[in-house]
């Protein structure tokens, strides 16, 4: 599967190139390979800073051949391309307005070279080449040393695994790269790989619900919110949780200031409501972001995650402007557990959906990678919500497996199809309905194995929508066949008999067995075991179903 596997290590100004080991002043270091596994071990003599860890081997790739490459975080477009398509950056922004916009923030810009050339794709974590059936699986086994970007130069047929180790301080023996190296059936290679990672099995079960956002975004009460349960349960239809979405506090950041305008008896009573009936409450909140006009960025300065400068680091243009906080700073986990404690045990919710978590691991900090942070940040979230239900969102994936309980596969869904042509040149985790229907199609195999897969909502609705009636379609069927969160942020009660057809027809396809996924240009065909019947279905790239 691999051949001519090498190794090259950079340290101190020198660089080192090696088949199978090697022996220097600073460390050791030595390659093994067999037919399902390839790892690059390193043993330090003394405390050492890496500036490139990499290895790179030959895999031939054809014109009939199908490449995955995972984006960098949950919303980072990932789908299967044709070997002359290749990955796109930000370099054709104007810098003023990646500045302006923080366009860098989102991804992976900052400390990833994109290549913008044609059979140049990069992705992180796990890779994959498709021919027909059969799948060469390229899939990290840890991200705690650091995430693994993975290169895949298709005309070249070569294949290059890196550990982002930036700002990394090593000490002790080390797996730098840990890789499965996988042929076989779709559900075979991705079997084995997470059996090799160990990952438990996601003990929570798959539901369906609503969430506040793609209805009221920030413009929510609880008048409104008590309305939009009271549809639901005059409906009948099933719903196992209620989530309240961002706009219940008085400033991202300032989680337990809630908005007496908006919700004048507080959290818990709604809660207590949407327990009343049956369903499982969840709250909104991103707890490593706070923005400029909250509280926290103004009275606790020392909170603030700063970068070499000294400067504040931002972590998007969302809100009045949000910043990162420093996780190892023990006021703020002081804080965020205080935060948990309240919203889970006082409050009374069941489930938090954690939002724009990638922001934890804009920057390496106190001798750790970025993915490092990453992956003891997941470990804090768990260890503050216990045994209650985490929907991530916003994260690199490989740190959140076996660490939540639902994550998001996909960007959010927009109220019409793919955006305007302004924001389809922005950066690849945007908001686009289209987008995030193919990261529910191409992320699937991590539906569970690493978590239950959220592909977010799916929309219905006539009223204060942009979404044609095919669209809707699509996105309501997708989401059915290939996820396991089913949310919609619909007023249930202005659904007429074809909406209430569509619900009906996309429901009972959660039942359905993938068989096969194909992508050509413009076009995915899907073929599923339908009750015991083949059926198979086309998703055009303006989003019809044929």
């Amino acid at each position: 599967m691999l051949e001519n596997i090498r190794a090259k290590i950079k340290t101190g100004g020198a660089a080192y190139e090696f088949d199978k080991e090697i022996n220097c002043e600073g460390f050791s270091a030595r390659v093994t390979a067999d037919n399902e596994r390839v790892t690059l071990e390193i043993e330090p003599v003394g405390e050492i800073i890496f500036d490139e860890i990499k290895l790179t081997a030959d895999t031939p790739v054809t014109d009939d051949d199908r490449v995955f490459l995972n984006g960098y975080q949950s919303w980072t477009d990932s789908r299967e391309a044709h070997p002359e398509e290749h990955t796109r950056g930000i370099d054709h922004i104007p810098a003023p307005l990646v500045r302006k916009y923080s366009f860098d923030k989102y991804g992976d810009y900052n400390f990833t070279k994109y290549k913008n050339k044609r059979e140049r794709f990069h992705g992180w974590t796990y890779a994959y080449v498709r021919s027909g059936g059969s799948f060469r699986l390229f899939g990290s086994l840890s991200e705690k040393n650091g995430f693994t970007l993975i290169r895949l130069n298709a005309e070249k047929g070569k294949v290059t695994f890196r550990l982002e180790c930036e700002g990394a301080v090593f000490g002790e023996t080390f797996k730098a790269l840990d890789i499965y190296t996988g042929e076989g059936k779709e559900d075979e290679v991705f079997d084995r790989w997470f059996g090799l990672m160990g990952t438990p099995k996601p003990k929570a079960k798959p539901v369906f619900g609503y969430t506040s956002w793609y209805r009221h975004y920030q413009d929510i009460s609880e008048q409104k919110l008590e309305h939009d349960l009271d549809a639901i349960i005059e409906s009948g239809t099933r719903q196992d949780i209620f989530q309240i979405d961002d706009g219940y506090q008085t400033a991202v950041g300032d989680w337990l200031s809630i908005d007496k305008s908006k919700f004048p008896k507080g959290l818990k009573a709604i809660s207590d409501r949407i327990h009343e009936n049956g369903m499982l409450s969840g709250l909104w909140l991103a707890p490593f972001v706070c923005e400029k006009n909250s509280d926290i960025y103004n009275t606790k300065k020392s909170w603030l995650l700063r970068d070499k400068n000294g400067d504040e680091v931002p972590a998007g243009c969302n809100w009045s402007g949000s910043f990162v906080l420093d996780i190892y700073n023990d006021e703020v986990r002081e804080y965020l557990k205080k935060v948990f404690r309240t919203v889970l045990d006082d409050w009374g919710f069941d489930m938090v959906k954690l939002d724009f978590l990638y922001a934890v691991c804009e920057l390496p900090q106190h001798g750790r990678s970025r993915g490092t942070v990453m992956c003891e940040a997941m470990d804090f979230l768990r260890e503050c919500v216990g045994d209650k239900l985490i929907l991530g969102c916003g994260v690199p994936l490989g740190a959140a497996f076996g660490k939540v309980d639902y994550c998001r596969i996909g960007c959010d869904v927009g109220l019409d199809w793919n955006d305007n042509a302004v924001m389809r040149m922005t950066h690849r985790e945007r908001v686009s309905t289209r987008n995030s229907v193919h990261n529910t199609i191409f992320r699937r195999q991590l539906n569970g194995r690493a978590f239950l897969n959220d592909p977010d909502v799916y929309l219905l609705r006539d009223d204060n929508i942009s979404l044609a009636h095919c669209q809707k379609q699509s996105l309501s069927v997708i989401n059915h066949l290939f996820g396991s969160v089913y949310f919609t942020s619909d007023d249930v009660s202005s659904y007429g008999e074809r909406q209430k057809k569509m619900l009906k027809t996309a429901r009972r396809l959660t039942k359905a067995k993938i068989k096969s996924v194909d992508y050509n240009i413009g076009r995915v065909t899907i073929v599923f075991d339908d009750c015991g019947k083949q059926r198979h279905i086309v998703l055009t790239d303006d989003g019809k179903l044929e």
